[in-house]
């Protein structure tokens, strides 16, 4: 259990937030589990989530020992445990642990969880054979993160991770006088669907430098960007526009680190 004290604001802040979303969201608890994206033969290869997954599961991870990186309501360790994996899966809010231990019994799967944060991991040296950061890195420090990431890793251990990212260029942009005042509230209903966004006031965007940094201490097997319009000017419900998006990414693939707004990056550990 997190000690208060020894929180940082941010942290504090991240919890109160997450709290809140955990009570909005707890209908999730009434409703079937999607494990599509590990049951369906068919693959989404325009959609980072399935490039994801399709990656992960190539990797026979039956029986490995695998750790879900800020969890939040679990649903990428029910879905690791659902392949086979031995899963273990942390979380800084105990709010999205209640429903994820929740799904995980509900589901009949053996997931355990801890309450922790990214920077302080509270596992054994050298025991993950893999390590997936899902949607989390923009929400921490990233240099204690890795650190610990590294730490409790296998040598030869698997990294992957899957964060929305914003190219300096791309975030001067976003940040302009026109976006953020006149173009961004327009839109923010439409691109979100009609939904609340998902975030929190600290979290910020993976940079060009974030990943290269990261990418540093991995021998990337994939480094692929996503998002150039979908989830940006259009939500993400539009399939053909998805295919189409992720087209336009690959054939622009020398800059594509400078227009995607989502990063996929595997591969193994450097130790």
């Amino acid at each position: 259990m997190n000690n208060n004290k020894s929180m940082t604001e941010r942290q504090k802040r991240e919890i109160e937030y997450h709290r809140e979303h955990a009570e909005l969201h707890k209908d999730i608890l009434e409703k079937p589990f999607n494990f599509d994206v590990v049951t369906n033969k068919s693959r989404r290869w325009w959609n980072a989530y399935w490039d994801m997954y399709t990656y992960l599961l190539s990797k026979d991870i039956k029986g490995k020992n695998v750790l879900v990186v800020g969890c939040g309501f679990g649903s990428d360790a029910l879905r690791l445990s659902k392949a086979g994996a031995n899963v273990k899966a942390f979380d800084l809010s105990p709010e999205s642990l209640f429903i994820a231990k929740k799904l995980s019994d509900k589901e009949g799967l053996n997931i355990e969880y801890r309450e922790m944060s990214a920077e302080k991991i509270n596992y054994e040296n050298n025991y993950f054979d893999i390590v997936l950061a899902r949607d989390i890195l923009h929400h921490v420090d990233i240099p204690e993160s890795i650190s610990e990431i590294i730490r409790v890793s296998k040598p030869g251990a698997i990294f992957c991770f899957n964060e929305i990212y914003s190219h300096s260029i791309a975030d001067r942009i976003r940040h302009s006088n026109f976006v953020e005042n006149w173009l961004y509230p327009k839109m923010v209903n439409f691109v979100y669907d009609g939904k609340k966004p998902y975030i929190t006031m600290d979290e910020r965007k993976l940079t060009e430098k974030d990943v290269d940094d990261i990418v540093a201490i991995v021998k990337p097997e994939i480094i692929k960007y996503f998002s150039f319009i979908i989830t940006r000017i259009l939500p993400d419900k539009y399939l053909t526009l998805g295919k189409i998006d992720r087209i336009l990414l690959t054939i622009l693939s020398p800059i594509s680190y400078i227009l995607g707004g989502r990063v996929l990056v595997t591969g193994e550990l450097k130790k």
